[in-house]
């Protein structure tokens, strides 16, 4: 089913971008929430009417993505966890404990914005990105220390 998006939705497409969806997605979902309307010649008169107040917006969302690249470039995270003998952590340090740590920071980042592609179980430092916008992924680094 084709829609054309009134906002932003990370998985999909920008806003005032037609894109194809599946039906139940887009009656059980999309057309609720007024998120998206339906490809219409009616709505795609509407959506080049205000396609100046989209392009506006679009860079509005993309100048503050950047700016908050900025902020979060260069971050280090410490993680403090318990480990065994053998430098291996106990547990592991998922999506949930990078959150934590940012935010001890006064970072504030969602859960689907972490991209952490398997929980760290080791001791040591990586890079994992956060992606902020599509296409602006600054990476931070995460250090998990002995407790």
């Amino acid at each position: 089913m084709k829609v054309i998006l009134k906002e932003t939705i990370g998985s999909i497409g920008i806003i005032g971008s037609e894109v194809n969806v599946s039906k139940g997605y887009a009656r059980n979902y999309l057309l609720p929430q007024n998120k998206a309307v339906l490809d219409t010649p009616q709505n795609r008169k509407m959506l080049e009417q205000q396609k100046v107040k989209f392009e506006l917006q679009i860079a509005k969302e993309k100048s503050l993505a950047e700016e908050m690249a900025n902020k979060l470039e260069g971050v280090i995270c410490k993680i403090a966890a318990k480990v065994s003998e053998e430098d291996r952590l106990y547990g592991s340090i998922s999506v949930k404990d990078i959150i934590e740590a940012l935010a001890s920071q006064d970072i504030e980042v969602k859960k689907r914005m972490v991209l952490l592609s398997e929980p760290i179980k080791k001791i040591g430092t990586f890079k994992v990105p956060i992606r902020v916008y599509k296409g602006v992924e600054p990476e931070i680094t995460v250090e998990i220390v002995p407790e």
